[in-house]
């Protein structure tokens, strides 16, 4: 059943017909040499086909690789169904055997238990009421058009998934917002979209529109802009993206109500493309993961006017980023202090991700997450995980005495390398000497001692309980090594030390020998798990 175009066209998205996650581009319609009858020539996008386009010498068609296309039967591929058609198959249609053969769960022996869902004909019933239908989800179902009397059949629909259709053209999704004036949230990812986005209405009921892997650039997004007024939340992940290209301004204007932009997973490297965002008022969360960033600066006027010169769209009085308080930066190549200190210049920032930069991996030279909370005064989530006031008092006193003990007081290569040292060591009344463990009395050996907690986690060092021990502060981690090794009775097995610190998702490893917990930044109360080497 097909109510949209019932002839292949070129430049048509299909699915196969007994697939509908296995999509293309018909890319030729006709007879091949020596085969009978009329085959499709189709360009999968999952790169999965026998040829280029050319078979038996004889090219038809150019495929996006060398693999990625073949020839097919017209009648075993599907030009797709209307969006009324598949509101039936999803919410309508009986489910079949095979479909319920497939709802299980794996019993302790690892065999196969049948799950029947309770009260499943009541959900049923409620879905098959389209009148009532406030969420819709017609992912991979093969959508290719709008269809007819979709408001009537739909009329209270606010949430609308399309992901992984056959949609090309920018005016169906406007004749689909058209139709739905309730409609607010859109996703058409993972449908390769047509370059051209004009013509389209304003669709001034969305707030939320998910493009994630169309196809799209910045410039096509500068013209959506105008025909959703409204928009609050827009993703655009996927898209290959490298540049921020604004239509008629060097940065990028409008966009009143956007809360939200996603760029992750794109390819920009440029912090100076991001900057063209600054005047964004309303930006409260930037994605901007998995990007190719080496560098991040907060900007000044003299940054504003050496990039963009003198903007007569820029307002002199626009706080840059002024109300952004999320900042996802992780995957990126991010991998100076610089970078890290610029974060506490952002107003209101105080959400960060920075994991997986070479910044944030001390495997690679970079700094523990105890160093990055001490550095940024403001942040209140760091990769994914709060920081409690528990953890930040700790963080802080810990670099401190990590800064005093690698600069030993040189005050001008702290202030240049150490912004807030001084702020922290005021704060925390932290005393310029170092803990003593020498003949100065009791008083000063105690105050060097730290309460540090050791685990055993080795896989043939058998089940051993944690010990609680104080241990002087200079204690160097190959000491520590030797000790733990008395301590737990390790006769040939040669121990490997990490430090288990409060939020990180790993544990650091502990590798300079020469270090002492002091230069470590080891705190009290602290715990070190003890491991093998492999």
């Amino acid at each position: 059943m097909n109510s949209c175009n019932p002839e292949f066209k070129l430049g048509q998205r299909v699915h196969s017909a007994n697939d509908t996650r296995r999509i293309g581009t018909v890319k030729y319609v006709g007879e091949v040499q020596g085969y009978s009858g009329i085959w499709a020539g189709v360009d999968w996008d999952d790169g999965n086909g026998k040829h280029d386009g050319s078979i038996n010498g004889v090219r038809y068609f150019q495929a996006q690789s060398e693999k990625s296309g073949s020839f097919i039967r017209v009648q075993n591929l599907s030009m797709g169904i209307s969006l009324p058609e598949a509101l039936e198959v999803r919410y309508r249609s009986e489910s079949s055997k095979e479909e319920e053969d497939e709802m299980y769960v794996l019993s302790a022996s690892n065999k196969r238990v049948s799950v029947e869902l309770v009260g499943k004909d009541k959900i049923q019933d409620k879905l098959s009421k389209f009148e009532e239908l406030s969420s819709a989800s017609l992912s991979y179902l093969g959508v290719s058009c709008p269809g007819v009397n979709i408001g009537t059949i739909v009329p209270n629909l606010k949430e609308l998934d399309l992901t992984g259709n056959l949609l090309s053209d920018w005016k169906d999704v406007g004749t689909i917002c058209e139709q739905l004036p309730a409609l607010a949230a859109l996703n058409i990812s993972n449908n390769l979209m047509s370059k051209d986005v004009t013509g389209l209405p304003q669709l001034k009921s969305i707030r939320i529109l998910v493009l994630n892997s169309i196809g799209i650039n910045w410039m096509q997004v500068e013209i959506l802009r105008h025909s959703l007024p409204a928009i609050e939340e827009l993703h655009l992940m996927g898209n290959n993206i490298s540049e921020i290209t604004p239509m008629s301004s060097p940065i990028v204007e409008g966009f009143d109500s956007l809360r939200l932009l996603n760029l992750e997973d794109n390819c920009i490297a440029e912090w100076s493309e991001i900057l063209k965002l600054f005047q964004l008022r309303s930006l409260q969360q930037l994605y901007l993961n998995k990007n190719k960033l080496k560098q991040i600066y907060y900007p000044n006027n003299d940054t504003i006017y050496e990039l963009f010169g003198a903007c007569e769209y820029h307002d002199k009085n626009c706080i840059p980023f002024q109300n952004l308080r999320c900042l996802l930066l992780g995957s990126n190549e991010i991998e100076d202090l610089a970078s890290v200190d610029s974060l506490n210049s952002f107003p209101k920032l105080m959400d960060i991700r920075l994991s997986e930069n070479p910044i944030s991996d001390p495997g690679r030279g970079g700094i523990p997450r105890f160093v990055i909370i001490a550095r940024l005064a403001k942040i209140e989530m760091l990769n994914g995980s709060e920081v409690s006031a528990r953890e930040r008092k700790e963080s802080e006193i810990r670099y401190v005495r990590l800064v005093m003990s690698k600069l030993h007081g040189n005050p001008e290569e702290i202030k240049r390398l150490h912004p807030r040292f001084n702020e922290l060591k005021d704060f925390h009344g932290i005393e310029d000497e170092r803990p003593s463990i020498g003949a100065a009395g009791p008083q000063n050996m105690a105050s060097g001692l730290l309460s540090i907690t050791l685990k055993c986690v080795g896989a043939s060092m058998g089940e051993k309980p944690p010990l609680m021990k104080k241990l002087p502060a200079s204690t160097t981690v190959g000491k520590l090594k030797i000790l733990c090794e008395n301590f737990f009775k390790l006769k040939s097995i040669k121990p490997k030390l990490f430090l288990q610190e409060e939020g990180s998702p790993l544990p650091l490893l502990l590798d300079d020998e020469m270090a002492s917990l002091m230069d470590l930044g080891i705190s009290n109360e602290s715990t070190i798990l003890v491991d093998e080497e492999s």
